[in-house]
């Protein structure tokens, strides 16, 4: 608890008038990120005072909304894809895009009679019953999945026993209550300690992943907002980076 305490006060001493900021942070933020962003908005207001107010869902919705007039100051998307849309359409603050986590992608399953069983082989053998994924079109953890599907020749197979999540936390409880027999869910979903035990799990590799990127933009309404623009450097410091890598992204240098 100590430690924690020092690694707080330092991200004090390195947002300079962070103390004294008093506007409200809104984020957008990706359904597969929403538990570690909860838990970085919580070091962030106790350091600062600042409440955030975090709006989960799929990136392509959330893009959608924004593009729309929502009233976010933040998005935190689970690909690159849509925050350069989003730069492209001026809708941004120069500069504020960049990656803050790469997602990764597992095969996941609680299906007992998969215990002990390899889930890949499963899956290339097609025994199973229903598939669970994101929707590829609005969540590019379904699109990573589909593009690993397509690449393994699996996708016309599975494709007729896939039921499609709205968003990736919807397809994790698609498996876990055992309505799929397996699942492709974000690998920092399965690190939640009150999560079932998997009955088998295989990581996808990396490749099949390249969309997984995740970057963030500081939107236009939020150009004069403190809090936002502190949150956004709060992002950046290794007391945040400890906090998403300890939920299983990758963070770049």
């Amino acid at each position: 608890m100590r430690s924690a305490a020092v690694r707080l006060l330092l991200v004090a001493a390195l947002l300079p008038g962070l103390l004294f900021a008093d506007d409200v942070v809104t984020v957008a933020v990706a359904s597969n990120f929403a538990t570690t962003a909860a838990e970085l908005s919580a070091a962030f207001t106790k350091v600062s005072a600042v409440p955030v107010r975090i709006s989960p869902g799929s990136t392509g919705k959330l893009y959608a909304q924004i593009i729309n007039g929502a009233p976010f100051d933040l998005f935190l998307a689970a690909d690159s894809q849509r925050p350069l849309l989003l730069e492209q359409s001026g809708l941004t603050v120069s500069g504020s895009r960049w990656t803050y986590a790469i997602g990764s992608l597992v095969l996941w399953s609680r299906d007992e009679r998969l215990r002990g069983k390899d889930c890949r082989e499963v899956l290339e053998q097609g025994d199973y019953r229903w598939l669970a994924l994101a929707n590829p079109e609005t969540a590019p953890y379904g699109a990573a999945a589909r593009e690993y599907l397509e690449s393994a020749g699996l996708w016309e197979f599975a494709s007729r026993r896939a039921v499609f999540g709205e968003n990736i936390a919807q397809t994790l409880q698609f498996v876990a209550t055992g309505n799929a027999t397996l699942g492709f869910v974000a690998l920092s979903q399965t690190r939640d300690p009150n999560l079932p035990r998997a009955t088998c799990a295989w990581p996808v590799p990396a490749p099949s992943q390249a969309s997984l990127h995740q970057q963030l933009v500081l939107l236009e309404r939020a150009r004069s907002n403190t809090g936002a623009q502190q949150y956004l450097e709060f992002l950046a410091t290794p007391a945040a980076k400890e906090i998403i890598g300890r939920h299983g992204y990758e963070v770049p240098d």
